[in-house]
């Protein structure tokens, strides 16, 4: 007797912020999913997408070590990050159609070897299965955020509305966050929260760096901050649940994206470096109302909140449903 055929796989190459992505739309799709994971050690960089499409189960052999890709196929396939691509491609074709593939980012090579492609929209990507999304999927949901306020009332109950969430990056490969950076965005953020007499909830990544976040915790200190040390149970979708603004910095679509998804204002803090398609990005979230530059000039506005993730999941669903999905 065969094995039962599996619904929904998700690959990816281990990085959360990529992983998420994948897990956020695979959430909303509603079918059961498993997780493959790709380790960098996945010859996976370097071998042409012709291949991988030209040998099917042949090449997925290479993969095999890092991630269960063996029949019996899944429905529905979501991969995402460039170690997934090839074997994404293998794997659509060893299925002989069976399996629904979606590929999220840019996979660099022609759309047309997927059956859906959903880059975000500033990577300027176009095609007839090609659906661009503004920012980057994610998992903060309307029900997760409900959720979290629960979970964290009793942290951020306290502090005096409005609350001000800041999320902050750091360098990255076109932006940096430098001391004097950190010191401007503190400042920033100092006259944002005396203007509007409420509060902050902090949280930084690894990118701020040791330096740049002692600069922001010193400069942010007092009764009326809540600054996440990195200890403990992440508060993150807390946060963003209790928040009635939102700062973030420009060097994260992801973070943006999430802070879009609110439906609370949002203020983008500059750090140095930039590129066109980030640029892009931030023009689209302005055009929409979403966001403004942060200067420390507070000020509140409302927009419809930004779903990409429950659009996109939609979509895979009505795809799914036709006759051969």
């Amino acid at each position: 007797m065969s094995a039962e055929r599996p619904d929904c796989w998700v690959l990816s190459d281990g990085k959360a912020g990529t992983e998420n992505q994948c897990l956020g739309l695979a959430d909303l799709v509603g079918l059961p999913y498993t997780v493959r994971r790709l380790s960098r050690r996945a010859v996976t960089d370097w071998i042409p997408a012709g291949f991988w499409t030209a040998t099917g189960t042949l090449a997925l052999g290479l993969a095999a070590k890092d991630a269960d890709l063996t029949p019996p196929w899944p429905r529905l396939l979501i991969a995402a990050g460039r170690p997934s691509v090839g074997p994404a491609l293998a794997l659509r074709r060893a299925a002989r159609g069976s399996t629904f593939v979606v590929q999220l980012q840019d996979p660099r090579v022609p759309p047309s070897l997927f059956d859906l492609v959903v880059p975000p929209e500033h990577d300027g990507l176009h095609g007839a299965n090609v659906l661009p999304t503004v920012g980057a999927l994610h998992r903060v949901t309307k029900d997760s955020r409900k959720a979290a306020r629960t979970t964290w009332q009793a942290r951020f109950e306290r502090l005096p509305a409005p609350r001000i969430a800041v999320l902050i990056g750091g360098d990255s490969r076109h932006h940096r966050l430098d001391t004097a950076v950190a010191q401007r965005l503190a400042d920033q953020v100092s006259a944002l929260v005396k203007a509007s007499g409420g509060s902050l909830m902090v949280t930084a990544s690894r990118r701020t760096g040791t330096k740049s976040r002692a600069v922001i915790e010193r400069a942010l200190r007092g009764p009326a901050t809540d600054f996440w040390d990195g200890n403990g149970d992440n508060p993150y979708q807390g946060i963003l649940a209790w928040a009635d603004a939102i700062v973030v910095t420009e060097d994260s679509v992801t973070m943006a994206s999430e802070a879009a998804s609110t439906g609370v204002p949002v203020f983008i803090a500059a750090l140095e470096g930039g590129s066109a398609k980030f640029r892009r990005f931030h023009d689209t979230l302005a055009a929409r109302g979403i966001a403004r530059p942060l200067d420390g000039t507070w000020t509140t506005w409302t927009y419809r909140p930004l779903d990409e993730t429950a659009r996109i999941a939609a979509a895979v669903r009505e795809r799914l449903a036709q006759p051969g999905g």
